[in-house]
C-alpha cells in the first residue's frame, strides 16, 4: 500500500494557520509549519506497509524543509525521488516576470530495499527492432566492435581478444585506420552470445576487401519499457482537472485546486500493484479514488482506497464524485483518451510511413477503419485482444511540440459511463475522551466504549456482531470472544445486574461452545469486561473466562 498526502493546502491546514498566524516577519514560521506536519507524517509512516511508499505534493515554499523532515522520519536512505509536475499551462496575466508553474512530488519508502517500482511502458522502443526472424520475433543486430569514445584497446585491454570467423580465421577488433580497437562486450558476455546462437557473422566491405564482422542479435522485449522521467510535463494540469469536475457536477468552481486523475494514475502505474491499498489522508475532491477506480476498470485490478476528509464537503463533493465515477453521470460534451504518445525525433520523422501505418492500425483496432491494409504490428495485435467493441466515435492524430498524440474521441450526449466498483461512506462517531472516561465525567455509549476496549485488549478493529448475538457480546478476536457488561447508566453500573455472575459465565460458555462447534473448531476463551465479578479465579478458569474490570471511575459516586 501507499499514502498520498496533499494536506499542506487543505482547508484544515489553512484554518490551523489562521489560529497560528504565520507571516514573513515571524521568525518561527517554519518551526510552526514543521510542528504541524511532524506528527501527521509520523502517523502516516506507521500506517505504511513494509513495501509501501508515501507521495506528498507541495510547492517550493517548504519543499526543502520537508525533505529534511522526511529524511529524519523515514531515513534519507528511504528517499526515492523528487518529481516535478507542471500544474499550470494557461497564460499568466499577473504582469510578473516569473510565474510558478509547477509543484513537487516527494516520494519516500517505508523500506527502500523492499519497494519495487515499475518502468514506463514505451511501445516506441519497438521501432528500433525492424527485422523478424523465422519465428516472427522482432530483432536488431548490433556491431560487436566498439566505436566512438573509449573504443581503443588501451581503454579496455580485457575487451581485446580473438574470435574465430565462419571460415576459421582469427578476427580482432580493428578500426579502419588500423588502430587496435576493442569489443563492446567482455569475453564472458561474448561467449554467452556464441552459446545462445546470437553472435551473428556478416560479410562486409572494408577498404576494398570483403571481411567477416561479428554482430550481437538482440530480440525486442515482450513489454518495451523505459525509466520514468522525474519531470512530468505530459500529465494534465489543474485546468483540465477543473474541467473534469465541471463536467461531472455540471457547474463551475467546484474545487479550487483539484489534481488531475492522470497524476494519480501515473503514480499507480509506477507503483504497479494491482491489489494495493491506497490511503489519501486529505482527499479533497476525491481524485485518488477516481484514479483507483479507473485503473481497476482498465486492467481488472483489485486496488482499494481509503479517503479521509474532515471538511463539510466530504459527502457533497468528495463522496459524491466517487459515486458519480462509479455509476456514471449525466453530461454533454467530448471525452478523450490518449492511445499513443511518442516524442518524434529526426530518425523517427524519417519513418513517417510507419507512423501513419501505426495510426491506421489503431483506427482499425478501434473499429473505425483506416487507409492502410495488412499492416499489423505488435501494438495492434495486443490492442485487438484487449478491445472487443467500438469505444470511440473517431480517432484523432496530431503533433504538438514534437510529440505525436493519437486520441480516441467519444461524444457523450446522455450519460458518461461509470467505472464500476463500490465504497462505504463512514462518519466519525462521538469521540471517546480517555481523560473524561477515567475521571467519570461522562459515560460513553455502549458501541463507543466497546470499540475502544476491543481495540485496547486485542489491537484489532471491532467486527460486526454475528446474527442473533447474545446480550453483552462485542465481537471475536483471534483467540477469544470479547464481552462487555455495560449500560451508560450509573444505577445499572452500581447494581448486581452489572456483575459477572456464575449464571452469566455459564451462558457465555454455552454460547461459545455452540458457536464454535458450528465452525468445527476448538472453543475459544472468553474475555469479559464488567464492573464487578462474583466468581473465584477457579470458577473463571473452569468456564474458560478471563475477567477485566471496568475503570471504577465510570460508576463511582460523584
Amino acid at each position: 500500500g501507499w499514502c498520498y498526502s496533499d494536506g499542506v493546502n487543505s482547508p484544515i491546514m489553512k484554518e490551523w494557520l489562521s489560529t497560528n498566524p504565520v507571516d514573513g516577519e515571524d521568525m518561527l514560521r517554519h518551526d510552526k509549519w514543521l510542528c504541524m506536519m511532524w506528527p501527521r507524517l509520523v502517523l502516516l509512516r506507521e500506517l505504511l506497509s513494509e513495501t509501501g511508499s508515501i507521495w506528498i505534493t507541495l510547492d517550493d515554499n517548504e519543499v526543502h524543509r520537508a525533505r529534511m523532515m522526511l529524511d529524519e522520519i523515514f531515513g534519507d536512505e528511504n528517499f526515492v525521488n523528487c518529481f516535478v509536475w507542471r500544474k499550470v499551462d494557461s497564460p499568466n496575466d499577473n504582469k510578473v516576470a516569473v510565474t510558478p508553474d509547477h509543484d513537487f512530488l516527494l516520494c519516500y519508502a517505508r523500506d527502500r530495499s523492499q519497494v519495487v517500482f515499475s518502468p514506463m511502458v514505451a511501445p516506441g522502443i519497438l521501432d528500433a527492432y525492424s527485422a523478424r526472424d523465422d519465428r516472427g520475433r522482432l530483432y536488431r543486430d548490433r556491431l560487436l566492435k566498439k566505436n566512438g569514445k573509449n573504443s581503443l584497446r588501451k581503454d579496455r585491454p580485457t575487451m581485446y581478444f580473438r574470435l574465430v570467423d565462419p571460415d576459421g580465421g582469427d578476427v580482432f577488433p580493428t578500426h579502419d585506420n588500423g588502430e587496435e580497437a576493442r569489443w563492446a562486450a567482455g569475453e564472458k558476455a561474448v561467449f554467452a552470445h556464441i552459446a545462445a546462437g546470437t553472435l551473428i557473422w556478416k560479410r562486409r566491405e572494408r577498404q576494398g576487401r570483403t571481411v567477416w564482422e561479428p554482430y550481437t542479435r538482440e530480440f525486442a522485449p515482450d513489454v518495451p519499457t523505459r525509466p520514468y522521467p522525474t519531470i512530468w510535463a505530459d500529465v494534465p494540469t489543474m485546468r483540465q482537472a477543473k474541467a473534469m469536475l465541471r463536467d461531472m457536477f455540471a457547474t463551475g468552481d467546484v474545487f479550487d485546486t483539484p489534481k488531475p486523475v492522470e497524476l494519480i494514475e501515473r503514480i499507480l502505474e509506477l507503483v504497479d500493484q494491482k491489489n494495493t491499498l491506497v490511503l489519501d489522508s486529505f482527499a479533497g475532491s476525491g481524485t485518488t479514488a477516481h484514479a483507483v477506480l479507473k485503473a481497476n476498470a482498465k486492467d481488472g485490478g483489485a486496488r482499494r482506497f481509503i479517503l479521509v476528509e474532515g471538511e463539510d464537503y466530504a459527502d457533497t463533493l468528495t463522496a459524491e464524485r466517487v459515486r458519480r465515477a462509479i455509476n456514471g453521470y449525466a453530461w454533454e460534451g467530448t471525452q478523450r483518451e490518449t492511445l499513443l504518445e511518442e516524442k518524434i525525433t529526426l530518425t523517427q520523422f524519417k519513418k513517417a510511413a510507419e507512423w501513419l501505418a501505426r495510426v491506421d492500425a489503431i483506427k482499425r483496432v478501434e473499429g473505425l477503419g483506416g487507409e492502410a491494409e495488412g499492416t499489423a504490428d505488435l501494438v495492434e495485435q495486443a490492442a485487438r485482444k484487449m478491445r472487443k467493441r467500438k469505444r470511440f466515435d473517431k480517432i484523432e492524430a496530431r503533433i504538438d511540440d514534437g510529440v505525436l498524440r493519437v486520441e480516441g474521441v467519444r461524444r457523450i450526449s446522455e450519460r458518461a459511463p461509470g467505472l464500476g466498483g463500490s465504497f462505504t461512506y463512514c462518519t466519525l462517531g462521538e469521540a471517546v475522551d480517555l481523560d473524561k472516561l477515567l475521571s467519570g465525567e461522562k459515560l460513553p455509549a455502549f458501541d463507543a466504549l466497546g470499540a475502544w476496549l476491543f481495540y485496547t485488549a486485542t489491537g484489532g478493529v471491532l467486527p460486526p456482531p454475528p446474527k442473533k448475538a447474545p446480550m453483552w457480546y462485542l465481537g471475536e478476536a483471534k483467540d477469544s470472544h470479547v464481552w462487555l457488561v455495560y449500560k451508560p447508566e450509573l444505577h445499572f453500573l452500581k447494581s448486581p445486574e452489572a456483575a459477572l455472575t456464575l449464571s452469566l459465565a455459564r451462558q457465555v460458555q454455552d454460547w461459545g461452545k455452540s458457536h464454535d462447534a458450528k465452525r468445527k473448531r476448538t472453543p475459544l476463551r472468553h474475555l469479559v469486561f464488567a464492573p464487578a465479578k462474583y466468581l473465584s479465579n477457579r470458577q473463571l478458569q473452569e468456564h474458560g473466562v478471563d475477567y477485566a474490570p471496568l475503570p471504577f471511575a465510570l460508576y463511582r459516586e460523584a
